[in-house]
């Protein structure tokens, strides 16, 4: 498996010379596993990357076995002398106060703590553990909320600061890499409690799956997520061409299109285009749905002058002077 999420990071370009990564390490698997096979290419003198690894550890305060976690995690790390940092966050008063979801917490509190010891350690790059069948998971969920083409991607390799070592490594490999080494990870029984959707697609639709329609459905997903990722990284590039073809000004509080050559676009392009523009003004596009884009589209489409929607209370799309406008409001 070493081998393989070597391959994985050369294929994607996850570590380069110099690089100074947080692992995030829960204890389990998939963690302990990124941990130990990143530990080993570091060590390897007939490896040539020269790079940091520094662990990072989230008690979320919600099982009894946490703290042995934290523990095992900790020797782990001292056994062979690696940096490590730990936090309890009490995640469930957190789902509580903030009237979010516990899984919504618990994340929201684990990345926070890591962009904290990123920033504490002067790193550049967060791993994360997640595998194969976790990319799966998140597809067929995406399909269960009825997501667009990009969420048929699934999780990437990598994103921003973000990297996965072994995202292409199934859950079955790395089980069986962590007894052959007698990693001796632990458990979270969490993961057999079927009231969340990502356990009930884990223990009950993909077994399911597998026993009447295509034991290799895994493999099967990943393929199509990687024909998707191929191709929505191709639109990404077109639009992000003709936007700069369209685009008059940028500031950090406005953008200004040409109205005329945003309506000579197909609506696929349209669509995205209005998506990339708000990115770049927010650094996301969270808020925006098909309804508001849909919305969009039609008042440039009547190309009459001093018309304007907010799709909500953040940005102001305006339609004046042959050109859109999208002003932010905060």
């Amino acid at each position: 498996m070493k081998s393989k999420v070597l391959n994985t990071i050369k294929k994607y370009n996850l570590i380069e010379n110099g690089d100074k990564i947080i692992l995030a390490v829960s204890g389990g698997p998939d963690s302990i596993s990124m941990l130990d096979i990143l530990n080993n290419i570091k060590n390897d003198k007939n490896i040539d990357i020269n790079f940091e690894i520094i662990v990072a550890h989230v008690n979320h305060m919600i099982r009894e076995e946490a703290i042995e976690d934290e523990k095992y995690v900790r020797n782990f790390c001292e056994e062979r002398e690696i940096e490590f940092y730990s936090k309890s966050i009490d995640v469930q008063k957190m789902a509580n106060n903030n009237k979010i979801g516990t899984e919504e917490a618990g994340r929201k509190a684990r990345y926070e703590f890591f962009d904290e010891i990123l920033k504490k350690t002067n790193s550049n790059k967060i791993a994360i553990a997640h595998n194969r069948n976790d990319s799966v998971e998140t597809v067929i969920m995406h399909i269960l909320r009825g997501s667009g083409i990009s969420g048929l991607k699934g999780i990437e390799p990598r994103r921003e600061k973000y990297i996965r070592p072994l995202i292409e490594c199934e859950r079955k490999e790395i089980e069986e890499y962590c007894y052959e080494n007698h990693l001796k990870p632990k458990i979270d029984k969490t993961n057999f409690d079927n009231i969340y959707t990502r356990n009930k697609i884990r223990n009950i639709v993909i077994p399911y799956i597998k026993n009447e329609f295509n034991e290799n459905i895994v493999k099967t997903i990943s393929r199509l997520s990687e024909l998707v990722s191929e191709e929505e990284n191709y639109m990404d590039k077109q639009v992000k061409k003709i936007y700069k073809e369209i685009l008059i000004t940028e500031g950090k509080k406005e953008i200004q299109l040409d109205l005329k050559k945003f309506n000579i676009q197909e609506k696929v392009i349209k669509s995205r285009l209005i998506l990339y523009t708000i990115t770049r003004i927010f650094g996301s596009s969270e808020g925006i749905e098909k309804v508001h884009i849909e919305d969009i589209i039609k008042l440039c489409s009547n190309n009459i002058g001093n018309k304007f929607l907010t799709p909500n209370k953040n940005i102001k799309v305006l339609v004046k002077n042959h050109k859109i406008y999208f002003i932010s409001q905060v």
